[in-house]
C-alpha cells in the first residue's frame, strides 16, 4: 500500500496574479502571488526609479528608514501589498489614464542599488 502525504489546497480565493499593477489612483500593487513569491512581507518600504527613455519603473524593496525618498508598503493579509506613488507619477509626468494596467516584470541588477523589479509602461 502507498503512503500518501496529501496537503489540502487552500488557495481557492487567493489571487494568483503575478503581474505588478499600476492604477489610475497613483498606486503600484503587488498581488498576493508576487508578494509571497518575492518575500515582500519582509520589507517596510519601496524605492522607485524612472527610466524616461524606456518608460520603465524600477522597484527596489528595503527597510532603510534613512532614505527620505522611500514609499511605505501597505501590507494586506488578503491582497498582498501596495504603495501610493502619487509624487513619483506626477514628477515624471506619467499619464495614469493611459498606462494603468497589469505588467509583467523582470529582475535587473543595478550597480550600487541591487536588484530591481522592472516594468515597462505601455499605453492602452
Amino acid at each position: 500500500m502507498t503512503n500518501y502525504n496529501f496537503v489540502k489546497f487552500e488557495g481557492r480565493n487567493q489571487k494568483l496574479e503575478d503581474r505588478i499593477t499600476v492604477t489610475r489612483s497613483s498606486s503600484i500593487g503587488f498581488p498576493t502571488k508576487f508578494y509571497n513569491d518575492n518575500g515582500i512581507s519582509e520589507y517596510k518600504f519601496a524605492l522607485l526609479f524612472w527610466d524616461a527613455e524606456n518608460s520603465a519603473i524600477g522597484i527596489s524593496f528595503t527597510n532603510d528608514v534613512e532614505d527620505s525618498n522611500r514609499f511605505s508598503i501597505n501590507h494586506s493579509d488578503k491582497y498582498g501589498g501596495a504603495i501610493i506613488a502619487r509624487s513619483f507619477f506626477k514628477s515624471n509626468n506619467v499619464d495614469l489614464e493611459k498606462v494603468s494596467g497589469k505588467y509583467k516584470w523582470e529582475k535587473v541588477a543595478l550597480d550600487g542599488v541591487g536588484t530591481l523589479f522592472v516594468i515597462k509602461l505601455t499605453e492602452e
